[in-house]
């Protein structure tokens, strides 16, 4: 499988789960792609890690013992608010878990097709990263630029 670096990026990926064959599987699939990656098997430790290294894009489960996937978000965005997070569950449509009440940037629903949603929402977070980022506008304007009713342009 020739995949181009600029159309597919390599991360630094770190998968947090209970289940160690879901780890399994999914670093697999993940380091085949030619991503640098680490596994916890609690949010806790997954936490610890994040403290001592950054990571491109972190991907955890919903359903752990301790501390479920959207609380590990929420302490995960206080150490660092920008991370790039996939939350992945088999209970997304049965609980409503959506971007926008989980605090993930993305959520997939556990099925035959998460292999390919995870690879896919991987490279989209990956290649969001490296696109340059856009200088918000400068708030003072110049004086050829005041368009106010009654105002004359130079």
């Amino acid at each position: 499988m020739a995949n181009s670096t600029s159309q597919n990026p390599r991360g630094r990926i770190l998968l947090v789960d209970d289940n160690s064959l879901g780890l399994a599987a999914r670093r697999s699939v993940l380091e085949e792609l030619g991503h640098k990656v680490q596994t916890s098997g609690t949010p806790a430790e997954a936490l610890d890690l994040y403290g001592k290294q950054r990571f491109d894009v972190v991907v955890t489960d919903y359903k752990m013992p301790k501390m479920d996937g959207v609380e590990f978000i929420v302490r995960l965005r206080k150490l660092d608010s920008s991370s790039s997070v996939i939350l992945i569950s088999g209970f997304t449509d049965t609980l409503g878990l959506t971007e926008a009440n989980t605090g993930a940037d993305i959520v997939i629903q556990k099925s035959n097709h998460e292999v390919t949603h995870l690879v896919r929402s991987v490279n989209r977070l990956l290649r969001r990263q490296q696109q340059p980022r856009k200088k918000p506008p400068s708030s003072q304007g110049s004086p050829n630029t005041d368009k106010r009713p009654g105002k004359k342009t130079r």
